[in-house]
């Protein structure tokens, strides 16, 4: 017989052993000798986490009550696995792209990183792995009272007493006490557990040996062969009921698939902690193997049980219970530890996953709120990270703990597993309309996975409490205030179905609805639409997309602050040099470019969640823009005509602009031309006439007799400046030419540009007394210089005053020229009170081919050169000519220059003016 001392110090040997393996495994990662630790027969042996005591006890229990519904169990999680290229390799790979740290990180990432979405799966998946943590405590217990026959029902497998539930308290507490000591060690980038995985990874062997030695013995060494198993009345039993693979097994069928993808637990697992995505290649066999293996035994020991323990025995524990009535001790034990493998592997993991979405989730957005938590406050934000993950487990498992000693008196551990399969499986519509349908939405997620949770809840999880005499029995058997139609297990008078099968039906149906139907009348977010783009498709759109997508600017000092805090110093420090090293910077700091910042995001992501993440850049991080061109340009054009027809009505808007644009620009072309002959004929006209006037008074000089002295003199003054202005015309020309094609060899000096103001307002002094415009001096700066040509700035100067002059007639006529320093500018504005320029000229204001209307109005129309030249010259010293203003009340014309400080000896050439209009 075994007695209490025993089982208990095997258990803690046991326990013992498990820490130090997990020791000694992160010490081998925290050295970089991952080897086997990383392998990908470790990551598949860690997936068995799946298999828990509901596996290892309950499996069994679940056949002799049910006959081969148990299968069920293994046959979802296989169809997964074999199908892993469609759904878990997408998974997975988003999971490494955007760092996600947990179930809620991707449903939240996936809608916009809605930290209220993730906020609300954070609650669904505590409330819905409670029963589960639950059962794996009334298993270890159970099957700890059995095996020391601390219970006189022991043989029957039947536990109780008032010392179950103070070592379900204690187991609850160790259960604590190693999650904390090795998944809160650190905070890691990827949310990593090497250590974790090792021991899960060895309970998962110890597990399957103990239920193959259990079932070889059972079988042989009990029943004689299998033959002699399958040939009892019992196997007949069991395996002609009636309608075997009706509703229920569809619906168990669809739960375990579920639970593969939702479980927290296996999601950390699957993805979290998958280190190669090519391992997933050796978990699509091998898991499936070893689920195989695990329910080989299942029914020839339900079968067993039946036919020889006495009436009444728990099928449950019949793993346990017939190695001791055959007088297997050491079975017992073996059995015992499997099953304590299974349940603690379990409990393990599901703690860390919960601690780590209430911490990212739920605490650190809380924390950011606090006024001390701004970025640039002190403060460890790991350290608070590591504190709330370490209390957030002991939370867990006393909502646990509590749960249990709630449903202690329930018989089946199946029953209790499938109310937390039932829970979980509310994710997968959020999970899977996410990764494949861009039209899905933050608010419809919410939606329905609050609304699928309140049903799973109301016709489930609350029917789960009902006992004789109180109130919730009332309830299922009445429905609230006697209203029939909300009978939780016959809601809205929905009868005939099993329990399970009617809850599936109506929370899963009402989060489906909710969120399909929702989606197609919400629109999505700018940051949703991104989001969506690079999950549903990562394969073609990888992370480094986004921040083509998302632009935003920070300082890089405040960026290195954040990421010490939360990544520590260290790991800040080789992040940002390598980093530097990549960008081909000097030093240690990178650039703060979109890239960096979108992947210093990512990292954050990895520790603290993704919507967190997001707010803590959010406090350096500003101008954020989104590129809706750049998510356009991601989303597959086949499937954009299908999705997104409104998507093409835009781009169809898009086209019919720039047709319009097109037509615009060949419109243009025509008047170029048009300009371009009217030029031609404008400077021959120009050339004409001077040169008439030359030749007639040459003419007369040469033959006319006894000119008078005054009237030859005459004849050559006129001579004389027609030939001037005939060579300032061809002077213009050649100007213009040489500026155009960059041939030009003036002295660049350093001096200061108000003298060149001086000199152009003595030039334009005589115009304006002749026009009767006032021209006005205001304040000049004072020692500024730049390097450009003093000539032909006063040039540009000349041609802005005179302009200003000559086309500003009318009482109060006024000009003003002002200079002033703006930055690294030296800026000089020349303003007028006149009619200003026509919307019509504006368009082709420095061009060479065009002549203003006020030109032609005025009479005064020239060849249309000035300004053209004049804006070639700025673009030669590498400043600018622009038009600041124009109206009724006058324009204002700005001459920008660059303070020599600032100025290359050789500026850049641009070929082309900016669009505008001639004066």
């Amino acid at each position: 017989m075994l007695s209490v001392d025993s089982v208990l110090g095997l258990a803690l040997g046991y326990g013992a052993l498990l820490f130090t393996l997990a020791f000694v495994a992160d010490r081998l990662a925290k050295g970089g000798r991952l080897g086997l630790v990383q392998s990908p027969v470790i990551y598949t042996l860690s997936i068995s986490v799946y298999c828990t005591s509901w596996t290892f006890y309950g499996a069994v229990g679940s056949a002799a009550r049910n006959g081969l519904e148990f299968a069920t169990i293994y046959l979802g999680p296989t169809l997964v696995f074999v199908g892993w290229w469609y759904l878990l390799r997408k998974m997975v790979r988003i999971g490494r792209t955007h760092r996600i740290s947990s179930i809620a990180d991707l449903i939240s990432s996936r809608y916009g990183k809605s930290n209220r979405l993730a906020v609300l799966v954070t609650l669904l998946a505590v409330l819905g792995t409670t029963p589960y943590i639950a059962l794996q405590l009334k298993a270890v217990t159970s099957s700890f009272q059995i095996v020391s026959n601390a219970h006189p029902g022991a043989l029957l497998g039947i536990s109780g007493g008032a010392g179950e539930s103070l070592t379900a308290f204690w187991l609850a507490v160790g259960l604590a006490v190693f999650t904390i000591l090795f998944g809160t060690r650190n905070i890691d980038a990827n949310e990593r557990h090497p250590g974790v995985v090792a021991a899960i990874a060895f309970e998962a062997l110890v597990k399957l040996v103990a239920l193959m030695v259990v079932g070889v013995f059972v079988v042989w060494a009990v029943a004689g062969g299998l033959t002699e198993v399958f040939a009892s009345d019992e196997a007949r039993q069991l395996l002609s009921r009636e309608d075997p693979f009706g509703t229920r097994w569809v619906t168990l069928t669809f739960l375990a698939a579920a639970a593969i993808i939702c479980l927290p637990r296996q999601f950390q697992i699957t993805v979290v902690e998958n280190a190669d995505e090519r391992h997933l290649a050796t978990a699509s066999w091998l898991f499936p193997a070893y689920l195989a293996l695990t329910s080989l035994f299942t029914l020839p020991i339900a079968i067993v049980g039946l036919g020889l323990l006495p009436e009444g025995a728990n099928p449950d524990m019949f793993v346990l219970t017939l190695p001791m009535a055959a007088g297997a001790d050491w079975l017992a034990l073996l059995a015992f530890i499997g099953g304590f493998s299974s349940a603690t592997s379990m409990v393990i993991v599901a703690s860390i996953a919960l601690s780590i979405m209430i911490s990212n989730h739920i605490v650190m957005p809380a924390a950011l709120r606090w006024p001390r938590n701004r970025v640039d406050a002190s403060g460890d934000v790991k350290s608070l990270l590591l504190n709330a993950r370490r209390f957030s487990i002991c939370l867990v498992l006393l909502l646990g703990f509590l749960y249990y000693r709630l449903t202690a008196d329930e018989p089946a551990l199946a029953a209790m597993g499938l109310i937390a399969f039932a829970g979980v499986a509310q994710f997968l519509p959020a999970m899977l309309f996410g990764l494949y349908w861009r039209g899905a939405t933050a608010q419809a997620a919410t939606f329905g996975l609050g609304t699928g949770f309140v049903l799973w809840a109301y016709t489930l999880l609350l029917p789960s409490f009902a006992r004789d005499g109180n109130g919730i029995a009332l309830l299922v058997a009445e429905g609230p205030f006697g209203w029939e139609l909300l009978k939780p297990q016959a809601l809205f008078g929905l009868t005939g179905l099993d329990p399970l099968v009617h809850a599936i039906f109506w929370s899963l149906s009402a989060n489906v609805l909710l969120l399909a139907g929702v989606s197609l009348f919400t629109h999505r977010s700018p940051l949703e639409r991104l989001q969506s783009a690079l999950f549903v498709d990562v394969f073609r759109n990888p992370a480094q997309h986004e921040s083509r997508a998302l632009v935003r600017t920070a300082a890089i000092d405040d960026l290195f602050v954040l990421a010490q805090r939360i990544l520590g110093a260290d790991e800040a420090y080789r992040l940002f040099r390598a980093t530097a090293g990549r960008q081909g910077v000097t030093g240690n700091l990178p650039r703060p470019d979109a890239a960096f910042i979108a992947a210093l995001e990512r990292e954050f992501a990895g520790s603290i969640g993704a919507a967190s993440a997001r707010v803590m850049i959010g406090q350096v991080a500003s101008g954020e823009t989104i590129s809706m061109g750049e998510i356009v340009r991601m989303i597959d054009e086949t499937q954009q005509v299908i999705e997104y027809s409104h998507e093409l009505e835009v781009k169809s808007l898009e086209l019919e602009r720039t047709a319009l644009q097109l037509r615009a620009a060949n419109d243009r072309l025509r008047q170029l031309d048009a300009e371009k002959d009217e030029f031609l004929s404008q400077v021959s006209h120009e050339l004409r006439t001077p040169m008439t006037s030359i030749r007639s008074f040459a003419d007369v000089l040469k033959t006319a007799q006894n000119i008078p002295p005054e009237q030859a003199a005459r004849f050559l003054s006129i001579i004389h400046d027609e030939s001037l202005r005939l060579t300032r015309l061809l002077d213009e020309i050649l100007d213009l030419s040489h500026l155009e094609s960059g041939r030009v060899a003036w002295t660049m000096d350093r001096f200061d540009p108000d003298l060149a103001i001086e000199r152009a307002l003595s030039a334009c002094e005589g115009l304006a007394r002749e026009e009767g415009v006032a021209v006005e001096r205001q304040a000049a700066t004072t020692r500024a210089t730049v390097h450009a040509n003093l000539d032909r700035l006063v040039q540009v100067l000349v041609n802005l005053i005179s302009n200003a002059v000559k086309y500003n007639s009318g009482p109060g006529a006024r000009v003003t020229v002002s200079s002033q320093v703006v930055a690294e500018d030296y800026r000089v504005l020349i303003e007028d009170n006149g009619p200003g320029i026509p919307e019509a000229d504006r368009a082709r204001l420095f061009t060479k081919f065009a002549r203003g209307q006020r030109q032609a109005e005025s009479g005064r129309a020239g060849a249309g050169l000035g300004l053209a030249i004049s804006w070639e010259i700025m673009q030669h010293f590498g400043g600018r000519l622009e038009l600041v203003r124009s109206s009724e009340a006058g324009s204002t014309f700005a001459v920008i220059l660059p303070l020599s400080a600032s100025v290359d000896a050789t500026p850049a050439m641009t070929t082309s003016p900016p669009a505008a209009a001639a004066r």
